[in-house]
């Protein structure tokens, strides 16, 4: 009776034992999930900014507060022999086309994160 006894404490121990490591590789391995989906959605989310496409030096533009228009286009260099006509902006998918003439009038057009800048 006493080795029956001895017997079920050993299991119990053991199974407590594979429990608990088994617990401890379920937490690794949900903290190496969320660090991997951190890592993916760092990589797939553009770089906060806006982007200018057209004859320009540079068309990453970095986000700053208060970013405009007219401060993206001077900060991308633009490069075109003829200034140009028509800026179209692009946000969440909407388009906005503007004459280039508005910027040259000194409107303020504020910009937001992932904002799209097209010189035409």
């Amino acid at each position: 009776m006493m080795k029956i006894g001895l017997v079920i404490l050993l299991f119990a121990f053991v199974a407590a034992g594979c429990t608990t490591q088994s617990k401890a590789r379920l937490k690794e391995r949900n903290a190496f999930l969320v660090g991997q989906n951190t890592a993916l959605q760092q990589q797939q989310t553009p770089a906060a900014g806006v982007t200018v496409l057209g004859a320009v030096q540079n068309s990453a533009v970095p986000w700053v507060a208060g970013l405009t228009l007219a401060q993206a286009v001077a900060t991308a260099n633009y490069l075109g022999l003829h200034e140009p006509r028509r800026i179209i902006l692009t946000r969440q998918g909407e388009s906005a086309v503007l004459e280039a003439k508005v910027l040259l009038n000194g409107a303020v057009i504020p910009l937001e994160p992932g904002d799209l800048i097209e010189l035409r």
